[in-house]
């Protein structure tokens, strides 16, 4: 009897069962309703990581763009015109600020365009000759304003004076440069190049960075 009850009590139960799995069958829903808000803050919480990297990025972009328009910038020494001061290949960094601030001063390491029709070419020179003043050179002998310039930035006497054979008048905005490499440097003494004009130099040559045992700030005054 026992046994004939407890098949009986199982038959009975199946329908119990079948019943009890209706509510049980809803859970998996109501936890998969109560879910979605959860996955709507992760997404949330994703867009707005995505949107402050994107922020973080932006100002990075911005700021290094600052910085190379309008601080400084890395450049690279072609050639050698500039020995012994610079050699080719040397690793500068290009300062702005100066002239953004004042003007070229004399025996400054300038960086400029020499061609208005190209901005891609630029050359590196030491300013010799200021606005307003009279630059001749005579044998080997810079004169400014009828004077000897006493430098010794020069690697060799001057062979060539070039345009500067004749007394050159600045102008407001005018600068003569040479190269350190005095005879091996295409500087304001050849035609092409000639005269700088300030809204042409780009910076000042400010930092040596490469090669390493040549760091160092360079010699300007």
């Amino acid at each position: 009897m026992d046994d004939k009850k407890l098949e009986n009590e199982e038959e009975f139960d199946m329908n119990e069962i079948i019943e009890d799995k209706e509510p049980e069958g809803q859970e998996p829903l109501q936890e998969s309703l109560h879910s979605e808000p959860k996955r709507d803050n992760e997404k949330g919480s994703l867009g707005k990581d995505i949107r402050d990297m994107l922020i973080y990025f932006a100002i990075i972009i911005a700021a290094v763009l600052l910085i190379h328009n309008f601080v400084g910038q890395q450049i690279e020494v072609s050639g050698s015109s500039m020995e012994a001061t610079l050699h080719n290949e040397d690793h500068l960094i290009l300062e702005k600020i100066s002239y953004e601030t004042g003007k070229p001063k004399r025996f400054d390491i300038i960086v400029f365009r020499p061609y208005s029709d190209d901005k891609k070419t630029y050359y590196i020179k030491r300013v010799i000759g200021l606005p307003g003043e009279t630059v001749q050179i005579i044998g080997s002998d810079i004169y400014i304003n009828g004077e000897i310039l006493n430098e010794d930035y020069g690697n060799a006497l001057i062979e060539d004076a070039g345009i500067a054979s004749e007394p050159i008048q600045l102008s407001n905005d005018e600068y003569f440069v040479l190269g350190d490499n005095r005879n091996n440097s295409k500087d304001s003494r050849n035609p092409v190049v000639g005269i700088v004009k300030g809204k042409s130099i780009l910076g000042r040559a400010w930092v040596r960075i490469w090669p390493v045992n040549s760091f160092g700030v360079l010699k300007h005054q």
